[in-house]
Order: structure tokens, then sequence, then C-alpha cells
């Protein structure tokens, strides 16, 4: 099957190397948005062995606080100078990253904490019933109908040329998400490896009593695991917003779902997993669509998505990167 998929994918470069090569950049940019999301699914089960299914909705409410505040607050039209969307986009970043954030460590307390001696089955119902509820606040807010977000040159389709190399064009709309989503994920990468915060995390996620005996405060150090996962999503929230124009309610349930099958591909509780998990997703979901040699076509992406999701479930549950755990340890 490899052998298969590597074949097809040499015959579209050959037949159309532009086009390989634009459809390439699309799904990197695509995987480092998933990557933000994926993240913070791993990042939460790493510590606490929790599926947070309400993290998607999260990130959609990121991308509604920045939907307000471009309409509301900047009063953008279509296609803004560079400066004030440059000053809208910093704004709705600091505002999601850290709305988000608190709003995580809040469902945390609430929701998932009073649980933790609880059978695993009762914070995942938790979970989905507190995706139910935030999709609601979002229904309240804003309506069912999607909320756009100004054309820009932060758009898809509509950025403008920075520099190419042979035939393929690397526009301001593409290089966007890429540009800030790898600062991010290596800041996550300096704050897991090489702070004292980062230490009390891996520490916690290996044994919470051990920890707990080294004097890590689990609690504290659960909260800012939380923090930091919806941090990331409200990130992704952002560019999601800037990128697609419009957001709705429903928007978290399937990019998160598209994020929870690259946290699981790469190894899910593994950080480099859940990264190289998104870029796989992304790069699939956009040679299926973009390619122009026998490619199923978008109608046919989030079928061949959620059945990785099975394949990878039924014969590699630990994923690409993560390693096999005996059952019960």
């Amino acid at each position: 099957m490899v052998l298969v998929v590597l074949a097809w994918l040499g015959v579209n470069l050959v037949r159309a190397p532009d086009n390989f090569g634009r459809v390439l950049l699309i799904g990197v940019s695509q995987g480092a948005l998933y990557a933000l999301v994926a993240l913070g699914y791993t990042l939460v089960y790493g510590i606490l062995e929790l599926i947070n299914f309400a993290h998607g909705d999260v990130f959609m409410l990121g991308g509604m606080i920045t939907a307000t505040l471009v309409a509301q607050v900047f009063a953008l039209g279509e296609n803004p100078a560079l400066g004030s969307l440059i000053a809208a986009l910093l704004v709705s970043l600091a505002a999601a990253i850290v709305g988000c954030a608190v709003l995580n460590a809040a469902i945390e307390r609430i929701a998932y904490k009073p649980l933790r001696s609880a059978p695993r089955l009762a914070p995942l119902i938790t979970a989905i019933g507190v995706s139910f509820i935030l999709e609601n606040v979002a229904i309240i807010w804003k309506g069912t109908r999607p909320v756009s977000v100004p054309v820009s040159d932060f758009s898809a389709g509509n950025g403008r040329k920075i520099f190419s190399i042979g035939q393929v064009v690397y526009t301001s709309d593409r290089l966007f998400v890429i540009l800030i989503t790898v600062p991010v994920l290596i800041g996550l990468i300096w704050l897991v490896k090489f702070t004292r915060q980062g230490k009390a995390m891996r520490a916690t996620a290996q044994d919470k009593d051990a920890a707990a005996m080294m004097g890590i405060d689990v609690d504290r150090t659960i909260s800012v695991t939380f923090l930091v996962a919806g941090a990331l999503a409200g990130a992704g929230g952002v560019i999601f917003a800037f990128y697609s124009t419009e957001i709705s309610f429903g928007t978290g349930f399937t990019l998160g779902l598209f994020a929870f099958t690259a946290a699981v591909l790469g190894g899910i509780g593994n950080l480099p997993g859940a990264v190289l998990g998104a870029l796989l997703i992304g790069l699939i979901q956009n040679f299926n669509e973009g390619l122009s040699w026998y490619a199923p076509g978008s109608k046919w992406t989030e079928s061949l998505v959620f059945a990785i999701l099975i394949l990878i479930l039924v014969f590699r549950p630990q994923g690409l990167l993560g390693e096999r755990t005996p059952e019960g340890a």
C-alpha cells in the first residue's frame, strides 16, 4: 500500500511538478495549523490520560474572539492596509491566547479536577458534555451562521506574492500560517524541555505520585498544562479565522477531530509525534484535494482521514512515534 501511494505521488510530481510544489506548501501550512491543536490534545493526554474532546471548541472560541475584534473593534473592511491588519492580528493573538488559556484552565478546575479519581469513562463523557456547552455558548453569542473575517493578505487564495522558487509562488497567505506557528512550536519545545515548569510537567506525566513526593505541586502543574493547551488552541483559532475568513460554532468539531487524528497518528502523549502526525494529515488532505492525477477529491477528505484513524487504532494504537504500553500499566 505504501509503495502504491509513493508511486502515485511520484507520477504526480513528474506530470505536474509546479502543482505538486504548490500543494506541498499548502499541506505543510495546513499541517502546521493542525499541529497547534494536536499538541493541546497530546499535552493533556500525556499528563492526565484524558482525551479532552472540548479542546476543538476552545479553538473555535479563539476564532470567534478574533472575528469579534476584527469586525467590531478594528472595523476592518475588505483588503485592509497592512499596518491595520498586523495590529488586528497581534491584538487578536493576545486576546485569544489569554482568553482560551484561562477558559481551558477553568474547565479543568471545574469539570475535570473533581473526576480525577473516577473511572476513565466519567471524564470522557464530561469532556463531550463540555464540548456541547461551548458550542451552545458560541451559538448564543454569534448565532448558527458562519461569522466572517474580512478578506486580507492572510486569506487563503488572496495572498500577495512574496517570492518564488521555479514556478512555485510563495504568497503571504501560505507563509502567514507557517511564520506564526513555527515560533509558537519552538516556544513550546523550549518550555517543555528547558524550563523548570516543563520539567515538572514531564515528571508529572511520568508519575504523579513520585512527582508529588519530590516536591512538585501536581495540581498547579496540571493547571499550567491546561493553560498552555488553551493558549495553543487560541493561537490556532486566530490563524484559522484570518486564513479561512469565516468560522462557525461547528468548526471546532471537525478541525478538532482532524487534529485528534494527527495526535493519534503520531502517538498521543508524544509531542514530536503530534507535530509529525499533523504534518502528515495536512499533506494527505491537500494531496487528496489538490493533485491533478487520480486524486479522489475534497468530498473524500473526511472519509480518508478517519479511515487513517481507524487503521492506526487497529494496527498501531501507540502511533508512529509512541511506545507500546502493556495493558493495565
